[in-house]
């Protein structure tokens, strides 16, 4: 298996057509985002997507927060030049590594923030580098000037932004390429559709990464019930995961699992292939080799045109599976 690289965007960034989401492989701050995880297994997780052509890692400041960039910088020692390293500034984290759950996009903030990502990535450059949300207390233009200035100086090779709207999106790139915008995309979660921003994205030469491509796992067929996450795994407090909606998400999941036995390929293959189909880059998250190696065999998977329809026939455009966050962290989605 050698995954095919595409150019993500207009400015020339080249990418594996899907990406490896980081996050899941270390702790967040006192208790853990996905369940506990093997900084050795999750090393050799990086190590074994480069062998099989995936080089494109996704990672932010904000999770540990640092520990995360940190075992990225042990991961790729000695190979740096081989991997596409994306990270994330925004949360604001102060000076005793504490999150302070605001966001912060002012020029001074992003300065300091890209000095404390490449430390920690022990390189001396980040080949994309995103604002995690939009700080609505500071102009778009004064962030991505600053971002700006960090190209002209080498630090970063590309900007791009998450969770933004059109109307962000084409205010930032008026003041400087954007070559990505990251969101939570899914058979799941299609508001970036529903909402235009991905008319706009293709109208403008920027390219687009999903995050959270299988539903948070919800698309993995792996979750039955509420008790096969572990006890202090965030998704517990997510309306997606909440009585209301489980139900009629695990009736969804047996409908496209059944679809994907036709092909012999699993849900997620079957889940992550759909995204690739649109010309879209997942990263779907895990610290594992074995569930890598099984999300990059959707690189191999064909689907026709009647395969798409019958699969979004099963979640229709606007479908409600419940929201992908708690009240608060909708509030900060642009």
């Amino acid at each position: 298996m050698e995954i095919k690289k595409i150019t993500l965007g207009s400015q020339g960034l080249v990418v594996s057509n899907m990406g490896l989401g980081c996050m899941g492989m270390t702790g967040f701050e006192d208790g853990h985002m996905y369940g506990p995880a093997d900084e050795q297994e999750a090393i050799a997780t990086i190590h074994r997507s480069l062998e099989l052509g995936g080089n494109f890692l996704d990672t932010a400041d904000l999770y540990g927060p640092f520990k995360n960039e940190q075992l990225i910088a042990k991961a790729i020692s000695g190979k740096r030049n081989e991997y596409i390293i994306a990270t994330k500034f925004g949360w604001e984290i102060d000076d005793q590594h504490q999150v302070t759950w605001a966001i912060n996009g002012q020029k001074n903030y992003v300065k300091k923030s890209v000095e404390r990502s490449l430390k920690n990535l022990n390189t001396d450059y980040i080949d994309l580098y995103y604002m995690h949300r939009l700080d609505k207390n500071t102009p778009i233009e004064e962030t991505v000037g600053a971002m700006s200035e960090l190209v002209k100086e080498g630090k970063i090779g590309y900007i791009g932004l998450s969770e933004v709207s059109s109307e962000t999106v084409k205010r930032a790139h008026a003041v400087h390429p954007i070559t990505a915008v990251q969101s939570e995309y899914s058979l799941f979660e299609r508001t970036v559709e529903e909402r235009g921003v991905l008319s706009t994205l293709n109208n403008l030469g920027i390219g687009f990464v999903a995050y959270s491509p299988l539903g948070r796992g919800f698309l993995s067929g792996q979750i039955k019930s509420i008790n096969d996450l572990p006890e202090n795994d965030f998704r517990r407090a997510i309306p997606r995961f909440q009585e209301a909606h489980f139900h009629q998400n695990i009736e969804l999941v047996k409908a496209i699992e059944a679809l994907a036995a036709e092909k012999n390929v699993t849900s997620s293959q079957l889940a992550l292939a759909w995204i690739m189909s649109k010309g879209i880059v997942p990263i779907p998250g895990t610290k594992r080799r074995k569930y890598l190696e099984q999300n990059l065999g959707a690189t191999l998977i064909h689907l026709n045109e009647t395969d798409l329809s019958r699969l979004e026939s099963i979640v229709p455009i606007g479908t409600d599976t419940g929201k992908p966050y708690d009240e608060f962290s909708m509030g900060l989605i642009d």
